[in-house]
């Protein structure tokens, strides 16, 4: 997802640099989960007009079988990061009175989670209630803060993370018959951080399938 994103900006003209835990080329290497190092990354990047806060990690358990640490871990790096980060480049938004925030949240957040644990959907929820919050914040400065709420996108946590049994039952569910593809996702953010988007704030953008129709 973050890949599809990533080219559907460059394409757009748009200068992209890519924020992960692990090295990788045209980016900056950052744990998202530690505030100090999110600003560090931040500052030598410099100007920053478009956030999309894409990382986040897959949990299949629910709450019994969640340790504490699996908890904290989840919530660290799908909530957390999303936040340190906003937060890093706000001040520069307000200032030039510009900006683009996009958090990929989740179906998990109105469904309790078909397949996802409860960690990763309760991470997912927070992320959605801090889009809110920031969008009410940044409204009248020119930022607008949206969402994404996809459903089962064809990406590893769906080929890897989930049994055949499982993508067997979850593709019944949803109206279409297919998973999303990242590059309908990333389509969406290309929407949201168009400058005619910019009357579309504090919005969450169900991509389901029609799993959900509300």
């Amino acid at each position: 997802m973050g890949r599809a994103v990533a080219a559907a900006l460059a394409a757009d003209g748009l200068k992209v640099i890519g924020i992960d835990v692990k090295p990788h080329k045209n980016g900056i290497v950052c744990d998202i989960s530690d505030p100090q190092a999110v600003a560090k990354a931040v500052r030598a990047i410099g100007r920053v007009d478009v956030l999309v806060n894409n990382a986040g990690i897959l949990s299949n358990n629910k709450s019994e079988a969640t340790t504490p640490e699996e908890w904290h871990r989840v919530l660290a790096a799908n909530l957390d990061g999303a936040f340190y980060l906003s937060r890093a480049v706000i001040p520069g938004m307000k200032k030039r009175r510009w900006g683009r925030i996009v958090n990929t949240c989740s179906l998990a957040a109105k469904t309790g989670g078909l397949t996802a644990g409860t960690a990763y959907s309760t991470s997912k929820g927070a992320l959605t209630s801090l889009t809110f919050s920031l969008a009410r914040e940044l409204a009248s400065f020119g930022v607008t803060v949206n969402g994404i709420s996809p459903a089962y996108v064809n990406t590893p946590m769906v080929s890897e993370q989930l049994s055949a049994a499982q993508r067997k039952s979850v593709l019944a569910q949803i109206p279409v018959g297919r998973f999303c593809e990242p590059e309908e996702f990333a389509h969406v953010v290309r929407f949201l951080v168009h400058p005619l988007a910019g009357f579309i704030t504090g919005e969450i953008v169900d991509l389901n399938g029609g799993v959900v129709m509300d």
